[in-house]
């Protein structure tokens, strides 16, 4: 399956969870009424009132536990990350297990098109284990066990970071949250059966023992309905979760090439006494966001049918499959890098005295197919790996400081865009000495020459870079900075498509992130509903890298004509007219579509751009910032 599918997969998956929330309070009302009726009446009978207020009382109370949840659940993964007891690592951290880690998530975001998530560490557990938590790449954390940081090498780590990353990648951290909301609301019940036993032992003399007895059964009833509503939840976890392990298994190989990375992870998990365990008590509610299992068996022999994960010996055979494929059996870092323990020469961030790699050399046209840019979305592979890896390596060290702290981050932003026209960058740069605070310009002033020496082909994924430090800013400074950034654009009174890519690309990592709105439902599920915003985004492509008149019109329809029901539409003669303005707003709306749209999208805008078997810097940069902002994770095109 691609990402598409992946993705239509799991709304699918939500729906089926939907559908066994709901079984489970139909059958927790059905047994708690016949209990109740049972403890007030004596003898088998219906009594509407009293369903009602069964009814009622159950709903609400599952409704209270589960809304309160997600509705604490709204800012993402981070506060699963902190329930957990996770704290942040510090971007200029100058730990070197914790550089080594940031580096690994730095490498395989940049790879894989999504923005560099924030990481935590469980610094008191001692069992190996890790987690991805969020609803959209937008919102997600990486949270790694002090255990698995220490314990593992540099390509264990890294096959266990991958792993996570599938989960980012594939969809199933929106679900994943969900049930965390769907358990609490479960549990809520057996919570206030055990507080209505504990005020029928304290309540005293002033109820009669009927009354009392009928509080003891009620509140048993409630009692035994909650570990009910558990064991549901452990079977939904165990029927959502188990397969998606295997897959986020094989995707990590997929990413790094070598399965003894994930395999030899696994092995030590299973020689550890502490094996990959979770102390923390808030571990059961999220055990099945973990790369492993997270809570001891409570179910006995039975624990196998309510297992999060399948076995680890089960997971390492199918991974012993890959190893027996020399085409797996590849070193992820390339030659003219070296690596050490602490990682740091592998990143360039230390600056020491490791070779430099070759200057990479700018080319005005990337090689790439229509057909690979739409297989690649939401995935990875070791080329990407090697490209991530000589990218950072041969950032200079003050360009690198400079993405990992909130004033850096904005005055390489700004220095990005200055013009290479020296009045218009004077213009710029007097613009930003009226509004900015003068240690940004000077930042501005000094980054700029180092930029130069940079691969504008990286400029993206430099942006990418950025974006951890970038979140750090409150709601009001991050609004403020991206009015900066359309102001510096707008200096000459001539925004280009390569500009407006990188202010979308900007505004897709930061808005989504400082909106809190990461449960957007699916609203159009026809191309007929979306077919004008179609228009305008194949329009603007077909225009981006193509010249005469024949040629736009060529790559217009080309694009077109691999829409959906293309035959059944209205079709225009020729590109239409557009705003970025318009731009915008269309890619607001489809952003909205169902995966499957999107997919048939991308597709066409492919198409469009490679309509004349090239694809200049342009077109590329537009093209993935068109990709990105549908929320679809695109790697950077290969040199």
């Amino acid at each position: 399956m691609n990402f598409f599918e992946h993705q239509d997969q799991a709304r699918q998956n939500t729906v089926y969870l939907i559908f066994l929330f709901a079984v489970a309070i139909i059958c927790m009302i059905a047994l708690l009424y016949g209990v109740a009726v049972w403890a007030l009446m004596g003898t088998p009978t219906w009594e509407p009132e009293l369903f009602g207020i069964v009814a009622v009382g159950t709903i609400g109370c599952i409704g209270a536990g589960s809304g309160y949840k997600l509705m604490a659940l709204r800012a993402g993964g981070k506060v699963v990350a902190e329930d957990l007891g996770g704290e942040l690592i510090d971007p200029m951290t100058d730990n070197p297990s914790e550089q080594q880690l940031l580096n690994i998530v730095e490498e395989i975001s940049i790879a894989s098109g999504v923005p560099v998530p924030p990481v935590y560490v469980l610094y008191d557990e001692r069992g190996i284990n890790a987690f991805a938590a969020g609803f959209t790449p937008n919102d997600a954390v990486i949270g790694v066990t002090l255990g698995c940081m220490e314990q593992l090498n540099r390509d264990e780590l890294q096959g266990v970071i991958a792993h996570e990353f599938s989960h980012i990648l594939n969809g199933d951290m929106r679900l994943n949250l969900r049930l965390i909301g769907v358990l609490q609301g479960l549990l809520l019940i057996h919570i206030l059966g055990r507080m209505m036993l504990r005020g029928s032992y304290y309540g005293g003399g002033s109820r009669s023992d009927k009354d009392d007895n009928s509080w003891w059964a009620i509140g048993l009833a409630m009692l035994a309905l909650g570990w009910i509503g558990f064991v549901c939840g452990r079977l939904i976890k165990s029927a959502v979760s188990r397969q998606r392990e295997f897959l986020a298994d094989a995707s990590a190989v997929q990413f790094t090439r070598n399965p003894d990375g994930i395999g030899n992870a696994l092995r030590k998990i299973g020689g550890l006494a502490s094996g990959s365990d979770i102390e923390n008590p808030n571990a059961e509610e999220a055990s099945h966001l973990f790369f492993g299992e997270a809570t001891r068996g409570v179910f006995g022999s039975f624990e196998q049918a309510f297992s999060t994960h399948p076995p680890l010996q089960e997971r390492i055979k199918r991974l012993q499959k890959f190893a027996g494929q020399t085409s797996f059996i590849q070193t992820q870092t390339p030659p003219s890098v070296s690596t050490s323990s602490t990682d740091e020469r592998l990143s360039g961030f230390a600056g020491t005295s490791s070779p430099t790699p070759p200057k990479p050399q700018p080319s005005k046209e990337l090689s790439v197919s229509p057909d690979r840019v739409v297989a690649g979305i939401g995935t990875t592979d070791v080329k990407h790996l090697n490209q991530v890896h000589q990218f950072l390596a041969s950032l200079p060290e003050p360009v690198r400081k400079a993405t990992r702290e909130p004033n850096g981050a904005i005055a390489l932003i700004y220095s990005l865009l200055l013009d290479s026209d020296p009045k218009i960058c004077d213009r710029q740069l007097k613009l930003l000495q009226q509004v900015q605070p003068s240690e940004i310009v000077a930042q501005v002033q000094t980054l700029q020459p180092h930029l130069k020496s940079v691969d504008p082909r990286t400029r993206l994924p430099l942006i990418d870079l950025t974006i951890p430090a970038l979140r750090q800013l409150s709601p009001q400074e991050c609004t403020q900075f991206l009015k900066q950034v359309k102001a510096l654009m707008r200096v000459d009174n001539n925004l280009t498509l390569s500009e407006y890519a990188v202010f979308i690309v900007l505004r897709q990592r930061l808005s989504a992130y400082f909106a809190k709105k990461p449960d957007q439902n699916v609203q159009f599920t026809d191309i007929k509903q979306i077919w004008s915003d179609c228009i305008i985004l194949l329009s603007a492509l077909a225009k981006a890298g193509h010249d005469s008149s024949d040629a736009i019109a060529q790559a217009f329809r080309a694009g077109l004509f691999r829409l959906p029901k293309a035959s059944e539409q209205t079709l225009p003669k020729e590109s239409v007219e557009y705003t970025l303005a318009q731009i915008g707003d269309s890619l607001k709306r489809l952003e909205l579509a169902t995966p499957k749209l999107k997919q048939k999208l991308v597709d066409a805008c492919a198409y469009t751009v490679l309509a004349d078997q090239k694809v200049t810097l342009e077109e590329a940069e537009l093209l993935r910032a068109i990709v990105i902002s549908l929320n679809c994770p695109i790697p950077p095109f290969l040199g």
